[in-house]
């Protein structure tokens, strides 16, 4: 009975390596171009007023099947207009799911450097099919001065 149950688990966890959905993703040159109107912010203080929607205008250009460079210009949490700029890196997935972070500069934040730039590395998700995609970014919170989130941009192909 042993022998039968310790054969059935060892088949499991073999079934399981042939079947696991998590993988690099190997780095070959790319040409997209994806602009985006922008984010939805739902922020982990609810209770602190902190305006979700953040519209504004974006692009991604994705060089690579691991990297792409973004910039872009939003209306942030705190009622100020924000600019960024940075490269995501997204080496691995999970199914259809990239996985990484963005690492980038970021302005207009009134509580952080006065609203000067600062830097920044967020962990981030990817989801594309053809000509639509979404990011989810994990923003962290910093003391008062920036405030956790999750933000979600919605993203369109414009060329490949």
């Amino acid at each position: 009975m042993k022998h039968a149950l310790l054969g059935a688990a060892l088949a499991s966890l073999s079934l399981f390596a042939q079947a696991n959905p998590f993988e690099v993703i190997e780095n070959q040159p790319l040409g997209e171009l994806w602009v985006n109107p922008g984010f939805y912010s739902y922020h982990f203080q609810r209770d602190k007023g902190f305006d979700d929607t953040n519209p504004g205008i974006g692009a991604e250009y994705r060089f690579s099947t691991v990297a792409s460079a973004t910039v872009g210009r939003f209306h942030n949490s705190d009622r100020a207009i924000s600019n960024y700029a940075g490269i995501y890196y997204q080496p691995f997935k999970l199914g259809p799911v990239r996985i990484g972070a963005v690492v980038g500069g970021f302005d207009g934040y009134p509580k952080m450097r006065d609203g000067g730039w600062f830097l920044a590395a967020i962990p981030t998700l990817s989801l594309e099919y053809e000509r639509v995609g979404v990011n989810f970014a994990i923003v962290p919170t910093y003391k008062d001065r920036l405030h956790g989130a999750l933000a979600i941009q919605l993203k369109f192909k414009l060329f490949d």
